[in-house]
């Protein structure tokens, strides 16, 4: 069976529901590679929380094609696939995949993404999604499911009645990227085939911006979706 790099990894389920596109992973965490610090105004007086913003004002702080360029092409999203998920030999990951899959706590309400394919070649996707909460909820959700991610470093996903080997390695971040950063490598092996898939995510304040794909396009273009991310509009939220 062919096995296909999925980048539509939302952070609802991240990796373990995607898993059900036939591909093998192996993913890695970093933690949080910096501390969440509290802006403070020069009177001494702390800065107020921010506030969550809406899906409408997230969807214009994606990356769109005037940001990446000329080689790049939207990709419709796709329709969720609804297969059973079945993780072997990782507990930490086995109980997530279960909540996630009820609706927990690990679903944003307040989310927006988009998808691109690169014509450099084949196995070049590139996706992009943004959350908003509280910053507390965003960062104990995010980093519980990193951390369930790479609990175990070997494991088995069953996925539309394909098995899945995943391993995990750990990836830094800067840490002047945002205020608190996780990243993955993921490589999903199927049979005889494998793909290799990298997720960053930085949490910016009441924003987590999560970008996945091939890990040279993750990597050129993970900074600049945060600043976009981050820039402040007068459209509110």
């Amino acid at each position: 069976m062919r096995v296909h790099t999925t980048t539509v990894l939302s952070l609802s389920a991240l990796a373990v529901l995607a898993l059900t596109g036939c591909s093998r992973g192996s993913a890695t965490f970093s933690g949080p590679t910096s501390s969440t610090t509290v802006p403070v105004h020069p009177d001494g007086q702390s800065a107020p929380a921010p506030t969550p913003l809406s899906s409408t004002a997230l969807a214009k702080r994606l990356l769109d094609e005037s940001d990446l360029g000329g080689d790049y092409t939207r990709m419709p999203q796709r329709t969720a696939a609804h297969d059973d998920v079945t993780v072997i030999g990782c507990p930490a990951l086995a109980k997530l995949g279960s909540d996630a899959a009820a609706g927990a706590s690990l679903a944003f309400p307040r989310k927006a993404k988009s998808s691109f394919t690169y014509a450099g070649g084949s196995n070049s996707e590139l996706t992009e999604e943004l959350y908003s909460d509280t910053e507390d909820k965003l960062s104990r959700s995010v980093g519980r499911i990193f951390e369930a991610m790479t609990s175990c470093p070997t494991y088995q996903v069953l996925a539309g009645g394909t098995a899945v080997t995943v391993t995990t390695q750990k990836v830094l971040v800067a840490r002047q990227l945002g205020d608190e950063q996780w990243s993955q490598l993921l490589t999903f092996t199927a049979g005889r085939r494998s793909s290799i898939v990298k997720q960053t995510a930085v949490r910016t304040g009441a924003v987590v911006v999560v970008v996945s794909g091939s890990p040279g396009l993750v990597d050129a273009h993970v900074r600049e979706a945060v600043a976009k991310a981050t820039v402040v509009r007068s459209t509110g939220s």
